[in-house]
C-alpha cells in the first residue's frame, strides 16, 4: 500500500515545520505505527482543544517563527504548555469539546470599536475561540457607532460590540427605525473614565465647569447617561449648562489636544492615552460613580439568532470563554500583547497594561492601584437595561410611560446566559434584577417609574 503524505506537524505549536508522513489509513501515524496508533486513539477532543487554543496562544504571543521556535527551544514544549494551562479557562474548553450542532453559518462578520470594553470579543479571535467552535470570524474595525448601527440595521454585520444601551434604543426605534435586537452578555464593567485638559488641574470641583464642551462616544452610552448624572448631581443642567458631543473614541485624544473639548467621559483606552500623551489627567474613574456598571455589551439582532441559533450557541460559548479568561487577573497582560496589534487597538501595549491591570499614571502625578479599574463580568443584569430606560426617559430620549421590565427581558438575554455559562462551567448568579447604588443613590428597579422622576434636574 502506497504511504500518503501527511499534514501532521511535529510540534503543535509549530505551523511552519517540515511535513512528516502519513499512514494510508489517513491518520496522523505512520504505517508502522498503524497498530499502537489504533490503540491510544481515545485522545479526547477535549486534549485537541486545548493543544488547538494554546497553539494559537502561542502564535499571537510570537508571531514571527523565528522568535516562536527559540522560545520553545528555550523553555521546552512541556514548559511552555505548563505555562499556557495555568492561564486558560480549564473548565470552558473541557465544555467547548463536548459535541455541538453544526453552525448553520460559519462565515461572520463582526463589528467592534476599537476600545478595551471590547477585550472578550476581540481576544477571541486570536486566541481561536472562534475558529474552535467552527466559525470563521472577522473582526471588523469601526469608525464609529453609528455605523456599527447601520451596519447591524442592514445586515452587514452578523452581530457585534455594541454600546448596551444601544440594543435597548434600536429595539424600541429610539433614534433610528425598530429594529429588534439583543444582548447575549455585557462586554465590560468599569472601564471608563472623566478625562480632563491638563489646563483644567485647577478646576476638579464640576461646579466650575459650566460651559465646558465634553466628548461621550454616543447619545445611547453609558458615557452619556453617566456624564449627564454625574453634572447634574453638583447642579448643571447637562442640557444648559455645558456642551455635550459625540466624539468616536480613537478621535477623542486628538479633540482634546486641539482644544476642541475640555474633557470627556470616554472608554479606555483613550484614558490613558491622554495621559500617555500628556494632555489629560484622569479626573474619576467611572467605578466611583458606580462600581460594577455595564458598559459595553455583545450582541446581534433577533433576526439572526432565530434563524441561526446553532451560530448564536457557538458565538456565545467563545465569547463567554474570553469573558471568563478575561475576568483573571493574571492574564491581563498577556492579553494586553494580544490585543493592542494593529488589526486590533493599535495602541502601545503599556496604554493597554496600565488599563487592564488597573496599575496607571493617573496624570496628576501618581501611580494609582485599582485592580477593578476595568472588569469582564458577562451577566447582562435586567436591572441594568431597567436604569438605562429611567435615564432615556429622564433626559427626553423616550417619551411617556415605559414599561421597563418587558423591553429589559426582551433586549437582555438573562436567561440565554445562564444557559451558556453553566454548559461551560461557568459560575452561575441567581436572579435578574440586583439592585446596585449610583453615586450612594439606591436603585431599585422595582420603582423604576417614581426613580426616574425623583430627580431635581431632568429635561421636561
Amino acid at each position: 500500500m502506497p504511504r500518503l503524505p501527511t499534514t501532521l506537524r511535529a510540534d503543535p505549536y509549530d505551523a511552519d515545520r517540515p511535513l512528516l508522513m502519513r499512514c494510508a489509513c489517513g491518520q496522523d501515524h505512520a504505517p508502522q505505527a498503524h497498530g499502537a496508533a489504533q490503540a491510544v486513539a481515545a485522545v479526547s477532543v477535549e486534549e485537541a482543544s486545548r493543544d488547538f487554543v494554546e497553539a494559537a496562544l502561542v502564535k499571537a504571543l510570537f508571531p514571527h517563527e523565528p522568535l516562536r521556535r527559540r522560545f520553545l527551544q528555550a523553555v521546552g514544549a512541556g514548559t511552555a504548555r505548563a505555562a499556557i494551562a495555568s492561564l486558560l479557562p480549564v473548565a470552558s474548553l473541557q465544555a467547548m469539546a463536548q459535541e455541538k450542532k453544526a453552525p448553520e453559518k460559519k462565515d461572520l462578520k463582526i463589528g467592534f470599536i476599537p476600545i478595551t470594553c471590547a477585550t472578550p470579543l476581540i481576544m477571541a479571535h486570536p486566541l481561536g475561540f472562534y475558529r474552535n467552535e467552527g466559525l470563521n470570524v472577522d473582526v471588523v474595525k469601526t469608525a464609529g457607532w453609528a455605523l456599527i448601527r447601520d451596519k447591524m440595521m442592514n445586515r452587514e454585520y452578523d452581530a457585534t460590540h455594541f454600546l448596551s444601551p444601544m440594543p435597548l434604543a434600536m429595539s424600541m426605534g429610539v433614534g433610528s427605525n425598530p429594529v429588534p435586537m439583543n444582548v447575549a452578555t455585557i462586554q465590560n464593567t468599569n472601564g471608563q473614565a472623566i478625562t480632563l485638559s491638563v489646563k483644567h488641574k485647577d478646576k476638579r470641583d464640576p461646579k466650575l465647569w459650566k460651559g465646558f464642551k465634553f466628548a461621550v462616544p454616543f447619545e445611547f452610552s453609558m458615557h452619556n447617561f453617566l456624564l449627564r448624572y454625574y453634572v447634574a448631581e453638583h447642579g448643571l443642567n447637562p442640557d444648559t449648562d455645558i456642551q455635550i458631543r459625540v466624539v468616536p473614541p480613537p478621535e477623542m485624544v486628538a479633540n482634546l489636544r486641539a482644544g476642541n473639548i475640555d474633557g470627556y467621559l470616554g472608554p479606555d483606552p483613550f484614558n490613558q492615552r491622554a495621559v500617555y500623551e500628556e494632555v489629560g489627567f484622569i479626573h474619576l474613574l467611572t467605578k466611583e460613580l458606580w462600581n460594577g456598571h455595564p458598559c459595553c455589551a455583545f450582541g446581534t439582532s433577533t433576526e439572526f439568532i432565530q434563524k441561526n441559533p446553532n451560530t448564536f450557541a457557538a458565538l456565545y460559548r467563545a465569547v463567554l470563554t474570553a469573558s471568563a479568561m478575561a475576568r483573571e487577573a493574571k492574564n491581563r497582560e498577556l492579553i494586553a500583547k494580544v490585543i493592542s496589534p494593529a488589526q486590533y487597538l493599535n495602541q502601545p501595549e503599556t496604554v493597554i497594561a496600565q488599563v487592564l491591570t488597573g496599575r496607571f499614571a493617573d496624570g496628576l502625578g501618581k501611580i494609582q492601584t485599582v485592580p477593578d479599574r476595568a472588569d469582564f463580568d458577562p451577566i447582562p443584569w435586567q436591572s441594568m437595561a431597567v436604569w438605562m430606560l429611567t435615564q432615556m426617559q429622564r433626559w427626553g430620549y423616550v417619551k411617556g410611560e415605559v414599561n421597563y421590565k418587558q423591553i429589559a427581558e426582551k433586549v437582555f438575554l438573562l436567561t440565554d446566559a445562564k444557559k451558556y455559562m453553566k454548559e461551560l462551567g461557568q459560575p452561575v448568579p441567581q436572579g435578574a434584577y440586583p439592585s446596585f447604588k449610583v453615586m450612594g443613590k439606591e436603585f431599585d428597579p422595582d420603582k423604576a417609574a417614581a426613580y426616574a422622576k425623583s430627580f431635581a434636574i431632568y429635561k421636561a
